[in-house]
C-alpha cells in the first residue's frame, strides 16, 4: 500500500527498491531523520561505483 498507494511508484520501482530505499521513502513522508553530510570516504567510494568517462 505504501509504495504503490502513497508513493505512487510503479510496480517496477517498488520491486526494485531495497528495503532501506523503501524505508528512506517513508521516513520522508514522516518528516524523519535529516540525511547527514556526506563524508571524503563517501565520495570515494562514489567515485569507485560510478567513476566519469
Amino acid at each position: 500500500m505504501l509504495a504503490l498507494g502513497i508513493l505512487r511508484w510503479s510496480p517496477e520501482s517498488f520491486w526494485r527498491a531495497t528495503p532501506r530505499e523503501l524505508m528512506a521513502a517513508w521516513e520522508g513522508l514522516q518528516g524523519g531523520r535529516k540525511s547527514e553530510p556526506a563524508l571524503s570516504d563517501d565520495l570515494s567510494r562514489l567515485m569507485e561505483v560510478f567513476p566519469d568517462g
